[in-house]
């Protein structure tokens, strides 16, 4: 029995949640979402409270009514909070620079490495080592974030690279720690 797909989501205030037969339209003061639904999870929505169902107990159904409920409440989430994701840069000489839609980054290499920023993306840089990322979709802000740091992880040595904010890295010892 799943126990997310049966959560209610509740509708915060100001959130708009329109069903139709296979899309869910999500509309807030940040923005708009939609989220393709499948044939089996059936979505409803009564007195600010948003409800899946699943039409039979067969594996990939429960499967998919998690994953449908939890996408919804990331959708109503987004439109009214909206997510962020900080990246930090360390290592010398390694920076950030924004320019229109692409950020440029210094990380070391022969040349600097040009970023084209999605739409729903926002990217401010309140230092060059420092580079936030906010959107209103979840896995959007999440695959941004993701696509920058995989330019240079940083590495267990130094600590030298792109990482997120709270990121924690074990650290190696070097060469000479043995002698």
């Amino acid at each position: 029995m799943s126990r997310i797909g049966n959560r209610k989501l509740k509708i915060p205030v100001g959130v708009e949640v329109t069903i139709q037969p296979n899309n869910v339209i999500v509309k807030g003061a940040k923005g708009q979402l939609e989220q393709a639904i499948p044939s089996l999870i059936t979505v409803a929505t009564k007195e600010s409270v948003v409800t899946t169902t699943r039409a039979n107990d067969v594996k990939h159904s429960k499967q998919l009514h998690g994953t449908i409920n939890s996408l919804i409440q990331g959708m109503l989430e987004g439109v009214s909070k909206g997510f962020k994701k900080e990246l930090e840069i360390n290592g010398v000489g390694y920076r950030a620079a924004l320019a229109g839609n692409k950020l440029t980054l210094s990380l070391g290499y022969s040349h600097p490495i040009e970023y084209k920023i999605p739409q729903g993306i926002t990217i401010t840089l309140p230092k060059p080592t420092q580079i936030i990322v906010e959107g209103i979709s979840k896995q959007l802000v999440g695959e941004v974030a993701a696509n920058i740091r995989n330019y240079r992880k940083p590495e267990p040595y130094k600590i030298k690279g792109v990482k997120y904010k709270n990121e924690h890295i074990i650290r190696k010892e070097g060469k000479s720690a043995g002698k």
